[in-house]
């Protein structure tokens, strides 16, 4: 019994669908070269980074003790720090439990030192009057007068102060806010005694990084005050102006840093204010990003820190590319084996996939910094055999409607009518899965899931503007709809042979 045929909308122009995909393909290869982009960004498992280990600093009366909450909101900040700095694939996160809690930060590449100097400062910046200061060469003041409403206790820290040693000027964000302290300034050279601070940075706002355009060469950071912060600045700054030398000046300080200490001529009420400092670019941007999300609950000692090496990570590499093309190798033979010429469309498919698939990690790297990493790799894997799914879904309903009777083109479109709903919703199910895992879990899991995601969406618009239009296209040869023994359609490959009954 044979089916009738009847007639089958079929695709407009297929020769189309594929020249628009090879002009985008020129256009992403055009993009490539004119950003610049020629390398795949590598995670730190491939290419190596720093690893570091932050231990919070017990303050005297806390019992040994530092609350859950404090910790994840630290981890909070320093990983906005560390992805407003654009460090991709970093990982920030809490490890141990109870007394033992501490912060693992892992920083991918050559700038991980940096990261790490920068992430785990408290960034604690309050605004204080100067009451004194004095040039710190290492020899102490014995005979220093002393300040007037200052503590016996800070008068003789400020003597004693030595700037020119290294543990005084580590700075340790553990001052209390009401108190006068005695502390040194960033560079060494100078002491100082400064009253309780007026302004704390939490009252800041915004914090941007900017350049002097007169002097073309002098960083600052641009300071804005909330309302509490802009009174408060404002009356800071009324009080020391007619004020004489060292009175009339404010202190910026930075975990228990002096960062600058400039004259105050005039009130300030407008809530703005400039942190000057002799800053190069990279400490006025580094400044600025931490003092955007305030400071650190706690202070931190720096534990272990490690070095993953890039030949471990090139290893890596190389045993992930190794298995990746050992399963795209193993698809391609099935289908050549399996479906004979029509296999010859999976490997074009393919082709065509794993181009735009390197494409746009190369684009994404550049524009949304996305680096490579080993379950990147495993993800990559994983949506091979989903994009051999699709093929195979496609071929068999082909072969299908060739046993119900119809031609081969007429086959190609109903069998495509047939198979693109099953297709859509397969993808679709790892796109959703993909999606659940990049938004709910951490470190290369999100990896995972990004290239799956990615490398899903791509087997669509490959499917569809690919391997459709170029299976209507040989539906159209000879080779193909006469059931060439090697074609892939033949009768004894779609069982379509006549069968022989004993009389």
């Amino acid at each position: 019994m044979s089916t009738t045929n009847k007639p089958v909308k079929t695709t407009a122009r297929p020769a189309r669908s594929l020249a628009i995909l090879g002009l985008v393909l020129i256009a992403m290869t055009g993009l490539v070269f004119v950003q610049g982009a020629t390398a795949v960004r590598l995670g730190l498992d491939l290419r190596g980074g720093t690893s570091v280990t932050l231990q919070p600093r017990i303050a005297p009366g806390e019992n040994g003790k530092v609350s859950n909450e404090a910790i994840d909101q630290a981890v909070s900040i320093i990983r906005q720090r560390v992805n407003s700095l654009g460090v991709a694939e970093s990982e920030v996160a809490a490890q141990g439990s109870g007394t033992n809690r501490q912060i693992v930060i892992s920083v991918p590449g050559d700038t991980g030192r940096r990261v790490v100097e920068l992430v785990g400062q408290t960034a604690e910046l309050r605004f204080r009057q100067v009451l004194a200061s004095a040039v710190s060469n290492g020899v102490p003041d014995a005979a220093a007068t002393p300040t007037a409403g200052v503590s016996a206790e800070v008068n003789a820290k400020f003597a004693s102060l030595d700037c020119t040693k290294l543990e005084n000027l580590q700075g340790t964000g553990t001052d209390a806010p009401t108190d006068a302290i005695a502390v040194c300034d960033r560079a060494g050279t100078t002491k100082y005694i400064l009253a309780p601070a007026a302004v704390l940075g939490r009252q800041i706002s915004k914090a941007s990084a900017g350049l002097d355009t007169q002097s073309g060469s002098a960083w600052y950071v641009s300071l804005t005050f909330n309302g509490e912060g802009t009174k408060a600045f404002g009356s800071l700054t009324t009080s020391v102006t007619t004020l004489p030398e060292p009175l009339n000046q404010v202190a910026i300080v930075l975990d228990g840093l002096v960062v600058s200490s400039p004259r105050i001529t005039e009130p300030i009420p407008s809530g703005n204010a400039q942190i000057t400092g002799s800053f190069t670019q990279l400490e006025a941007q580094d400044l600025a990003n931490v003092l955007k999300y305030g400071a650190l609950p706690l202070a931190f000692d720096r534990g272990e820190v490690q070095q993953v090496s890039p030949t471990l990570g090139a290893d890596q590499l190389n045993a992930g590319l190794l298995a990746g093309g050992l399963g795209l190798g193993l698809v391609l033979l099935y289908s050549l084996l399996y479906y004979r010429g029509l296999g010859l469309v999976t490997v074009g498919s393919l082709i065509a996939a794993g181009s735009l698939v390197y494409l746009l990690f190369l684009l994404l790297g550049e524009w949304i910094g996305f680096t490579l990493t080993l379950a990147g790799i495993a993800g990559a894997i994983v949506a091979i055999g989903v994009t051999a799914d699709s093929f195979i879904i496609y071929f068999e309903r082909i072969r299908d409607e060739i046993r119900e009777g119809r031609t081969l083109r007429m086959a190609v479109e109903t069998g495509w009518q047939r198979a693109r709903h099953t297709i859509l919703v397969a993808d679709f199910v790892s796109i959703i899965a993909a999606a659940l895992l990049y938004f709910f879990a951490v470190g290369g899991v999100r990896g995972f899931a990004f290239t799956l995601g990615l490398t899903t969406l791509v087997d669509l618009v490959v499917v569809f503007v690919f391997t459709k239009p170029l299976v209507t296209i040989l539906s159209r040869m000879n080779f193909y709809s006469s059931g060439h023994r090697y074609s892939g359609l033949s009768a004894k490959s779609t069982g379509t042979l006549p069968v022989v009954k004993e009389a």
